[in-house]
């Protein structure tokens, strides 16, 4: 199953090609595409530069649950214990991911770093931090979140109180008392402002510089991420519009409480500029009874308080930079012209470059359906690509 490169120290020759591939990454996507790839008779081997499987999940806050639906985020020949919540918890996420490999006997290399990876016309090689490896085939499976990303406002390292990103929430307790300023009103703003909601903190804030694509988890007993592999059949205007006309009904006209319309739809979103829909598990209700005011874009940090676009100042204690993330490619692929201006490869699943056969990405950008029913997908279409292509 595993495709046994031997690894050379760099600058002694070069290591022998192995017909198969390497997978860089050993998250979800990553490791079901090496599943679908060792199913489909491909040697594999995953490269993992963390110590432990879910890495990312074990960093994450304590509050973190999924935001798709349990029946719609399980893996390939391993389910969720019975009893386990719609929404699982991050930690039932990292069980299940580990079950996963386990389950599949899948062929992890940890604690490697692929620092960059070179294409040679029939194959691949890659400078890790053990020296080279070669493959016909390389997917790219990272994750489209594996940095955290803080824009570089004016004055922030003088301000007194804290400022931290939304994966460093931590605990909805720690914020008794606090005055909190959310920035960014996406996904991660929006799942901040969930767990804050039953918290008893001071004033909250939300800047917000475009408004979201929003739904709530629920309406009524059902969950509304079931619908999701409908709605993803959709044509995209038409998926927008059905999105568009959940949140009017549900929410109402949110713009009366600050929030600016979104820019576009929600699935257009998706494909043009990443941004992930936002679930809403009481945020809104926390919205319209006052407890978080929508204000406009932050301007600039002072010591002792934020001043916004418009001038306004406010005094948080903590600032939640709900800013995003970014791939942290640059320097593996910086060279080859696979990424756009914000890091993210230009193709993904069974597209690929002519050009560079052989690179394939997996998991990097959003989906209606959910980065699990995705990674499914995609690495199933990408198994089927590379095994087509050897017959």
């Amino acid at each position: 199953m595993g495709a046994e490169a031997k690894v050379l120290p760099s600058g002694v020759g070069e290591p022998a090609i192995p017909d198969g591939a390497i997978v860089i990454g050993a998250g979800a996507a990553g490791l079901v595409v090496a599943h679908a790839l060792a199913k489909a008779g491909v040697p594999t081997q995953i490269l993992e530069r963390e110590q432990r499987l879910a890495e990312p999940w074990h960093r994450r806050h304590d509050n973190l649950h999924l935001n798709t639906h349990r029946d719609l985020s399980s893996l390939p020949g391993v389910s969720y214990p019975a009893g386990t919540p719609a929404f699982p918890h991050r930690s039932t996420v990292i069980r299940h991911l580990n079950d996963f490999a386990e389950t599949h006997r899948l062929p992890i290399a940890f604690g490697v770093e692929v620092e960059e990876i070179e294409f040679r016309g029939d194959h691949w090689l890659l400078r890790i931090s053990e020296g080279l490896k070669a493959a016909r085939h390389v997917v790219i499976a990272t994750g489209r979140d594996r940095q955290p990303f803080i824009p570089a406002w004016k004055g922030m390292e003088q301000f007194s109180g804290r400022i931290i990103h939304s994966a460093d929430f931590g605990k909805a307790s720690d914020y008794t008392g606090k005055k909190v300023l959310v920035v960014g009103a996406g996904n991660s703003g929006f799942d901040a402002l969930n767990h804050l909601s039953g918290a008893e903190t001071g004033q909250m804030w939300l800047s917000a510089r475009n408004g979201p694509s929003l739904l709530p988890k629920r309406i009524g007993k059902i969950a509304v991420h079931r619908i999701s592999p409908l709605m993803a059949s959709l044509p995209t205007w038409l998926a927008d519009a059905v999105m568009a006309a959940t949140q009017r009904l549900v929410f109402g006209d949110l713009t009366k409480y600050g929030l600016p319309p979104a820019p576009s739809g929600g699935a257009s979103r998706l494909g043009s500029d990443y941004t992930a829909i936002a679930a809403d598990d009481g945020a809104v209700d926390a919205i319209k009874a006052g407890r978080v005011i929508v204000v406009p874009q932050l301007r600039e940090f002072r010591r002792d308080d934020v001043v916004l676009d418009n001038g306004q100042r406010i005094a948080p204690d903590i600032v939640i930079a709900a800013t995003g993330y970014r791939t942290g490619l640059e320097k593996m692929l910086g060279k080859l012209g696979v990424l756009d201006a914000k890091g993210v490869p230009l193709f993904n699943g069974a597209a690929n470059d002519p050009k560079l056969p052989g690179l394939w990405f997996t998991g990097m950008r959003p989906s209606i359906r959910g980065c699990f029913a995705n990674a499914r997908i995609q690495g199933a279409a990408i198994a089927n690509r590379i095994t087509s292509q050897k017959r």
